[in-house]
């Protein structure tokens, strides 16, 4: 049994992270809605999708109580509204820079994303760092570096994506209730602003829907489900495998990105962005890879 929880787990892991890799191909298809735009519809589908999805799973009592855990303890509410402002900002930021060709500065952006996590594990939870996953964040920060004096700008989408997704985990860590419900709850707060913004911005309920187009209604109705589905394998493969596997499946996403990045839409990858990549590819390697204990003699 735990070798097939393992391998549900395994398959989970792969597929919500080549999922997220893939993401960029579903933004490309609806890259003539502006960004904003398509943040708000994410918004509004995801917390549909969600709601239907607890019914459906008949787990709405799941929600009930961390609804009433968040009533006992209202300082979460606190928290909540600081994830969703972080998720919020990485998702429409992902959005604009996939709609303007920028998926390279994206991969490297979550590339970055998990050693950005180790700095805040240090930084928030006291966590000791050994001599080598000093180097590892020594070697991270050589690369991005590379990329700031050759371009002569701080690559801030790469470092926005991985600082919105690190600070969202670190909060999220702390408020101590489901993936799912966290996630409508996130929506609900954001809800009124997201529809606010459709209506000023749209005149009517075909203007926003874009109906004079048959394709683009579902491409935003489907950005809820293009959102959850991810979130869910995740949450099942977190449960199911080691973090430190989970840690290594991570890299699909943003190799993914990449290599669509580059062979697909032909975004430049110069030297200067082997060299860089090189170096937090390095830093990867150097913290994931754990040391062999000796056996004592």
């Amino acid at each position: 049994m735990l070798q097939e929880e393992r391998s549900q787990g395994i398959a989970a892991g792969i597929g919500a992270y080549s999922l997220w890799g893939l993401l960029p191909i579903y933004w490309k298809w609806i890259d003539h809605v502006p960004s904003p735009e398509v943040l708000a519809h994410r918004i509004i589908w995801s917390l549909i999708f969600l709601i239907g999805l607890f019914l459906f799973m008949r787990r709405a009592h799941i929600l009930k109580e961390d609804l009433r855990y968040i009533a006992a303890h209202p300082k979460i509410i606190v928290g909540i509204m600081t994830t969703a402002f972080f998720i919020s900002v990485n998702w429409v930021l992902f959005i604009w820079a996939v709609a303007n060709e920028r998926i390279v500065e994206v991969s490297l952006g979550y590339y970055i994303n998990p050693l950005l996590n180790v700095v805040l594990g240090v930084l928030f939870f006291k966590e000791t760092l050994s001599l080598r996953q000093r180097l590892a964040v020594g070697l991270a920060f050589i690369g991005v570096l590379i990329l700031t004096i050759s371009f002569g700008a701080v690559p801030y989408i790469a470092l926005t994506l991985a600082f919105s997704f690190g600070m969202y985990g670190l909060v999220k860590k702390q408020t101590q209730i489901g993936a799912m419900t966290g996630l409508i709850i996130e929506t609900l707060f954001l809800l009124p602003i997201a529809l606010i913004y459709l209506f000023i911005i749209h005149d009517s309920f075909e203007g926003l829907m874009h109906a004079g187009d048959s394709l683009t209604p579902l491409l935003l109705i489907f950005t809820g489900a293009a959102t959850a589905v991810p979130l869910l394998l995740f949450g099942t493969a977190a449960k199911k495998i080691p973090l430190s596997l989970l840690g290594f499946l991570q890299y699909i996403a943003p190799t993914t990105m990449l290599i669509l990045g580059v062979l697909l839409y032909k975004e430049p990858f110069t030297i200067v962005h082997l060299v860089s990549f090189l170096f937090i590819w390095s830093a990867l390697l150097m913290y994931s890879i754990r040391p062999k204990k000796q056996n004592a003699s």
